[in-house]
């Protein structure tokens, strides 16, 4: 690990830095970095993969602007996982190595880097369209959630979008903003589309999108939530010590995990990591990964 990663805020050039760091640690039968598309602005997003290419997880982090932490966490997790599989040692007692020979992982750390660019970095974080992000926030970028052009990627997915956009209308939510405003059609953002053209060619076995806050963990969407999922959930909780809960208004639908479980019938959950107020303290990133650590694991390895 290192620790001068984890004592700033993940801008763009960083998350780019930390990707590439990976590189010299790859065994190209077992893991690999690659992009699965780029954001609106053209800034990459990047999967690194570890352990068998043919039964994934999957986790995603960084949806949302002011949620960077979440992309902290991840990258933590991973420096772990390569510290483990190279000094072949458990990791919280798992065996790292021998567990990736069967079951694998995939990581996308920032599916939003744009956003999280203009959560951290205001107008300059939106090179080319500083005069617009700014006049979708009045200046005030301290709740910045969308990615540049104003659309919350967590509404943005093929699940129950009209009734999403139904939500918004009711919350008085109509056009691009901070956050909340899924666009007029689900997949009309290049990060969205990315990442549903990803999953549609990868034989993912269950995913696990991060957000903060709330120490919660959502796994119901529909009729299509598979049997196996409220087992998985409640093995979540109960290494986390979070709440099995359900998303209200405006999150209820358009979500990751709701098109994951509505597109293909496997499990899908949304975990809410950390308390407090977006974005949440990078102090705050030690104790949360030290409590989610063992959840971590087992999420990749159901």
């Amino acid at each position: 690990m290192e620790p001068s990663f984890y004592t700033l805020a993940p801008t763009f050039p960083r998350i780019r830095e930390k990707i590439r760091s990976y590189q010299f640690l790859l065994d190209q039968r077992t893991a690999g970095i690659f992009p699965i598309g780029r954001s609106l602005l053209d800034r990459g997003i990047y999967a690194v993969r570890l352990g068998n290419p043919r039964r994934v997880s999957l986790f995603v982090g960084g949806v949302h602007g002011q949620e960077w932490l979440t992309c902290l966490l991840l990258f933590r997790f991973l420096d772990d996982l390569f510290s483990s599989i190279a000094q072949n040692r458990p990791l919280a007692e798992v065996p790292v190595k021998k567990a990736l020979e069967r079951q694998g992982l995939v990581v996308i750390p920032a599916m939003n880097p744009d956003g999280i660019s203009i959560g951290l970095e205001g107008a300059a974080g939106a090179p080319g369209m500083e005069q617009q992000v700014t006049a979708l926030c009045d200046g005030d970028f301290s709740s910045w959630q969308a990615n540049a052009r104003g659309i919350d990627l967590n509404h943005n997915f093929d699940a129950g979008f009209a009734l999403c956009k139904k939500a918004e209308r009711e919350a008085g939510i109509l056009g691009p903003g901070p956050g909340k405003y899924g666009g007029t059609q689900p997949e009309s953002e290049p990060e969205t589309r990315a990442i549903c053209r990803f999953i549609r060619t990868q034989p993912v076995r269950q995913l696990y999108a991060f957000h903060s806050q709330g120490e919660e963990i959502y796994y119901r969407y529909g009729e299509n939530t598979p049997a196996r999922s409220p087992l998985i959930a409640q093995a979540l909780s109960l290494s986390s010590g979070y709440t099995l809960a359900d998303p209200a208004g405006t999150a209820s639908h358009g979500g990751l995990k709701d098109w994951f479980i509505e597109a293909f019938g496997r499990p899908g959950f949304t975990i809410e990591i950390g308390r407090g107020k977006n974005p949440l303290p990078i102090t705050e990133l030690e104790p949360i990964y030290a409590r989610l650590i063992e959840m971590l694991l087992a999420a990749m390895l159901f």
